[in-house]
């Protein structure tokens, strides 16, 4: 069988393979999954390496696509902020190190601060995740101070931010302009990760907050692709 192309819509799950050296069998724990394949983070980690995870969604409606798209994950359809994912990881027998963590729910709700926070209290003290992609979505606006907070709360917990308000490109029909749009973060545990390339990538003067996403990935790749040559 073929292997599937990236499928994320802004390089994250190149961003998680080159970091993990393209590491096979891994796992992950997505939230807010929406569709299981287009411009899905995870896809590309289950078909093409053999990846398993749990898939946290609110509608109902995807879970006959989840369940024909997606074997080898386990949906959980449900409000984000209501699951138990202590008891989530624990039932389906996840490692203490989790290669992926995923976030993408709504900022201005305060389901992505109050999720946050409850894995803190919950899963975070026991579970390490190599890396994180974590969707503030700073340009829609400040909602409930989520981008200080989720950074506050992750680096208290000793990750490192690798690339800070990661941007894709915007088209706002009120402007003939295309706007360049800060919108997630991305960090890594350095105790699960290559400790040299996130030494490299951070000093590297590239490396400076609110670029486009494939500038990040670009760095990532410029040092993985020169280690293994």
């Amino acid at each position: 069988m073929p292997i599937p192309p990236y499928n994320a819509q802004a390089g994250q799950d190149e961003f998680v393979v080159e970091m993990l050296h393209h590491k096979k069998d891994g796992c992950f724990l997505e939230l807010g999954s929406n569709d299981p394949k287009q411009y899905n983070n995870t896809y590309y980690l289950e078909h093409g390496l053999g990846w398993v995870g749990i898939m946290v969604e609110y509608e109902a409606g995807w879970l006959p696509t989840y369940q024909k798209q997606r074997p080898r994950s386990f949906p959980i359809i449900s409000d984000a902020t209501k699951i138990d994912y202590w008891q989530a990881l624990a039932d389906h027998h996840f490692p203490k190190q989790i290669d992926y963590l995923q976030m993408d729910l709504d900022v201005d709700t305060r389901s992505t601060l109050t999720t946050l926070e409850k894995l803190d209290a919950t899963v975070l003290p026991q579970y390490t995740f190599a890396t994180i992609t974590f969707e503030h979505d700073i340009y829609t606006g400040n909602y409930f101070e989520t981008r200080q907070r989720s950074r506050e709360i992750l680096e208290h917990r000793g990750y490192v931010r690798i690339f800070s308000d990661v941007s894709v490109w915007w088209h706002d029909k009120s402007s003939p302009v295309d706007k360049l749009c800060p919108f997630e973060d991305w960090y890594v545990h350095p105790s699960l990760v290559d400790k040299q390339l996130l030494e490299k990538i951070a000093s590297d003067p590239v490396n400076v907050p609110g670029q486009k996403y494939d500038v990040y990935v670009n760095l990532v790749k410029k040092y993985t692709h020169t280690n293994t040559n």
